[in-house]
């Protein structure tokens, strides 16, 4: 099975389980590092992640994995806050953390750039928008490999 795959299987399993913890899953990563698996849950709330959240959501997910066994090698279960560097996926995200300074990479150069440091002024008819500079730029969704939000500004 894909890595992407997985990371949608999983991304499908842990929705209900954040949402019955009142958490908010801010995204699900799947990666090998050296010789071992890794499933990473990012997890987030108003006021921040505790060390109980992520025991929770390990417990209950772990379980759920378990029986459902979406996954066929051994893995490592990691559950944490993404951090001050955030990644923004959903629409959601884009309304959330406008005004925020972000960094967004592209697949292929936009303007002669791939990377793009500024600050977010939303998602608006599929571009991503960032005044970087003084001056607006509309990253087409379908180009933008990751926007996170950057720390240090």
């Amino acid at each position: 099975m894909s890595k992407q795959r997985i990371e949608d299987i999983v991304l499908q399993l842990s929705v209900p389980v954040t949402d019955s913890l009142g958490l908010e899953l801010v995204d699900v990563e799947y990666v090998k590092e050296g010789a071992n698996w890794f499933l990473r849950i990012y997890i987030d709330k108003q006021e921040g992640i505790t060390h109980d959240d992520c025991q929770a959501v390990s417990a209950s997910l772990g379980e759920l994995l378990d029986k459902k066994d979406p996954i066929h090698q051994s893995y490592v279960l990691e559950v944490s806050s993404p951090g001050i560097e955030r990644p923004l996926k959903r629409p959601a995200d884009f309304v959330r953390f406008r005004g925020h300074m972000v960094r967004a990479t592209t697949f292929a150069p936009v303007d002669g750039q791939k990377e793009f440091i500024g600050v977010l002024e939303g998602l608006v008819d599929g571009n991503v928008l960032i005044s970087v500079e003084n001056r607006q730029v509309a990253l087409p969704q379908e180009l933008v490999a990751k926007v996170r939000l950057e720390a240090g500004f």
